[in-house]
This record gives structure tokens, sequence and C-alpha cells, in this order.
């Protein structure tokens, strides 16, 4: 028994360099099958279409082709909604409100840059960045009346001091969009075969589905499967991972306290909220909502998405607050 037992342990001792020769090679494997794995993902995602019906225009900014959907009266009031981000954000946020608000308004829905229909080229983004994006393309009209949702209206409200505004409409707005920012967690995302990797579970159906669930959706009857796959499709197009990369990894935080950013607001400002929302949740909207002396209009059984879940109330608030 001793001398078989002392076989197999020398069977089993592999010389150093067929150790090195089978790491190399499980690596090997491993690139190529992650590589054959996000392929496969990237081919099944179609050319992604226009979220909004409307005419579909072109911003050109700093060297994005931003896309953006224009509907209603042109010499009417404009108002202008922008969306979240998130993993698989787009303008189609507004896609049960944004038709019925045309009928009174010039509405103009942007995908904001890195996201939708609108370029992504491999950047690091930022939160200054996307500030001085609502700066710029809101700056285009004037006096406008704004909606604008999540970590979006924390940047509206950090530039309102450079723009002439109509009354805003904030839907759960947040200053902070993810940890505090991690660099290694952002590059990794970043990077081409592991990344790409990563962000496809990110962004898998059941992600998806998870997410919206858990914090976008109180009833989840109000989303469809073929909206769930519209978002998949987008986070699925050419380079959809690096602008999500920043945000995942608290790139995309905003560095002011937004309650001061709003008490500074030289225009009405509407804070829209739904009860059940986790994330952001209600308490905070009335710490802002006391701070900043802003009106605060909560929808019962919503979460992060009152204008998806409850749209006709939620198109009552933004007539409301326009009038105003």
């Amino acid at each position: 028994m001793r001398t078989h037992a002392s076989s197999l342990k020398r069977l089993a001792v592999l010389p150093p360099g067929m150790k090195l020769r089978s790491a190399v090679g499980a690596a090997v494997a491993g690139a190529g099958a992650l590589a054959l794995a996000n392929a496969a993902l990237a081919r099944r995602a179609p050319p992604l279409e226009p979220a909004l019906s409307g005419e579909q225009r072109t911003f050109e900014w700093r060297g994005f082709d931003v896309q953006y959907a224009e509907a209603g009266d042109p010499d009417g009031p404009d108002l202008l909604l922008l969306h979240g981000i998130n993993a698989a954000g787009s303008n189609g946020e507004f896609r049960e409100i944004f038709d019925d608000l045309a009928d009174d308004y010039h509405v103009v829905a942007p995908d904001l840059p890195g996201f939708g229909t609108s370029e992504r080229p491999p950047l690091r983004y930022s939160a200054t960045l996307y500030q001085e994006f609502v700066r710029d393309f809101v700056a285009q009209f004037e006096e406008p009346a704004v909606v604008a949702s999540s970590l979006t209206g924390a940047y509206l409200a950090g530039v309102a001091d450079d723009l002439d505004l109509a009354p805003l409409v904030l839907i759960c707005p947040t200053e902070r969009g993810g940890p505090e920012p991690n660099l290694a967690a952002r590059e990794l995302l970043r990077a081409p075969l592991v990344g790409q990797a990563f962000f496809n579970l990110l962004a898998s159906k059941p992600s998806i589905r998870h997410f919206n669930a858990d914090h976008g959706y109180y009833d989840m009857g109000s989303v469809t499967e073929e909206w769930m796959d519209y978002e998949w499709r987008t986070a699925h197009q050419p380079n959809a991972r690096f602008a999500p990369a920043s945000f995942v990894s608290g790139f995309l935080n905003a560095d002011f306290d937004l309650g001061e950013a709003l008490a500074a607001v030289d225009a009405p400002v509407t804070l829209l909220w739904g009860r059940e929302a986790d994330i952001t949740p209600l308490k905070r909207g009335r710490e802002l909502a006391e701070t900043a002396d802003c009106r605060l209009v909560v929808v019962d059984d919503a979460k992060l998405l009152p204008h998806v879940e409850f749209p006709a109330e939620s198109v009552e608030v933004v007539r409301d607050a326009v009038e105003r």
C-alpha cells in the first residue's frame, strides 16, 4: 500500500514548466471564452431605435452627437425632459408622458451623452461633464420649464445659476448615484474583456428585472416585457458600459449639497416623489422640501418612477407646476 500511495503522489506532481503551460493555457482559454460570450451578446443586440416618438434631431456638443426627440408646437412653451442615469438609461424613461405633454408644450427629451441613441465614446465620464452638458443643452432654449429625474435633477440644480429657467419639476432628485468614488471598480468595468463580461452581468435581463422590481417600480405590472427588452438592448450597444462604469463606481456623484443648491434656484421647484422609493426615500424628499422651501408632491404606490406608474397624475403635476 505504501508503494502504491507513493506512486500516486509522484504521478500527481507536475514539472514546473508543465504547471506554467497549464496555467497559461487555462488563462488563454478563459479569455477566449469571455471574448466569445461578449461577442455573442453584442450580436444579439441590434441597432437601437429611438424610444420616443416625434422628430429625431441631433445636438452637436463637444464632439458628441447627442440625439433628442422633439414634439408639440415649436412656438409653444418649451418643456425639457432630462432622464436619470442608470445602466440602461435613456429618454424612454418619459415614454408614458411625452405625447400627452406635447399636447400643451414644445417638448424636447435628449438621450444624455453615453446613453440611448446618443454617441458613447469610451471616455471617463464625470459629474462635471454631465453638469456642463445639462447647462449647455438647456441654454439653447429661452426660459424653459424642465423636468429632471434622479441624479440629473442634481446636475440641473448645480448649474441653475447659469440659466434662465421657468418652473422645475424634479423627480426623486439625489446628488449621489453610487458609493464614494472607487477607481479600481471603474477601471475594472472599463477593461476590454473582463470589464465587458462584468457589465454584461450587471446589465443582464435578470439584473434589469431585479432592479426594476426592487427599486424602480412599486407594481411590476407598470413595466412591459417590451420595455425591459429595450433596456437590455440599449445596455448592449457598442461602448454602452463606459458611462455606467463611472456611475456605479461613484464618479457621477455631485460634489455639493442638493438642499443648498435647490434653495438657491431662482425658479419655482416642485419635487415629485414616489412614497415607496427606497434608494431616495421620501424622508429625503421632505428634508429637501423644508430646506429649499420647495413644493413636494407625493404619489402613493410608486417608487423611483411615478411618472411611469402614474402618468396621468404626473402630467397634471407638471402642468400645475408650469402654470404656477
